[in-house]
């Protein structure tokens, strides 16, 4: 990304694809920063968990240029205390939102990472929307120039840093029923097989490369590794869940 490029905010929640709240956080965008271009890269994250939220978020991010602003709110805590309001800088990408393990994975992974926590408050902050009043007004500013040291202080580390790029669990579930999970697919060898819920599944390029039915594993287009069933329901028919643990064996 250049000098004069725009910057993109992207933004990544759990509120849902309906109801009030995305608009509210555009708008709030819009206030401090007219014109801004917003995506919605995603709005059904794993609903109250950061935990899964974070390698997938790590995934989408990388589809990004240099520069991008993300506004990430999966927030069981909203309104804590103990739960600090954070800028990650990471790999030349910022992010803004809660300290509570939604941005580990991005910070663990990238080469150099610098953290701040938010000082900055606004003349009206609801207890229970920090991603529309407190989150979405720093990323407007910050897409604006304002420099992060007149609204943040630095951090050592995040609060929730430890941890691996990869976790063999799912993580996300799409509308077809197919099964993301926090294993990037450079981590593992194609040869190995996935074990769920007592099933064994292999490696495939894509769908077509299997009869309609039947399960596979493959490498998704953002790098990670899933679990399909070629025109069918896996999740469905193994009735899977958020954070069940997918078993690696080498062949």
């Amino acid at each position: 990304m250049g000098t004069t490029d725009p910057i993109v905010i992207a933004l990544f929640t759990d509120f849902g694809w309906q109801g009030p709240y995305v608009g509210q956080l555009k708008a709030a965008l819009q206030r401090v920063a007219a014109g801004i271009t917003v995506i919605d890269l995603l709005h059904d994250a794993p609903m109250f968990n950061p935990q899964a939220s974070a390698y997938l978020l790590n995934a989408l991010c990388r589809q990004f240029e240099t520069g991008t602003i993300f506004v990430g709110v999966v927030d069981p805590g909203v309104g804590h205390q103990a739960r600090r309001p954070v800028i990650v800088q990471a790999a030349g990408q910022r992010f803004v939102g809660p300290d509570n393990g939604l941005f580990k994975v991005v910070a663990q992974a990238a080469k150099e990472c610098r953290v701040w926590e938010i000082h900055w408050q606004p003349p009206a902050l609801s207890a229970s929307f920090h991603g529309r009043d407190l989150f979405a007004p720093i990323a407007a500013m910050l897409a604006q120039g304002v420099a992060v040291e007149t609204l943040a202080q630095p951090l050592m580390t995040l609060s929730a840093y430890a941890g691996s790029v990869d976790v063999a669990e799912i993580i996300y579930i799409d509308h077809y029923g197919n099964c993301m999970t926090g294993l990037r697919g450079a981590s593992i060898n194609q040869a190995c097989h996935l074990v769920i819920a007592q099933h064994v599944f292999y490696y495939a390029r894509t769908f077509a490369a299997v009869p309609a039915g039947q399960g596979l594993w493959y490498i998704n287009s953002i790098g990670l590794v899933e679990l399909a069933i070629n025109q069918g329901n896996f999740q469905q028919q193994l009735a899977c869940t958020i954070g069940q643990a997918v078993t690696v064996l080498n062949a």
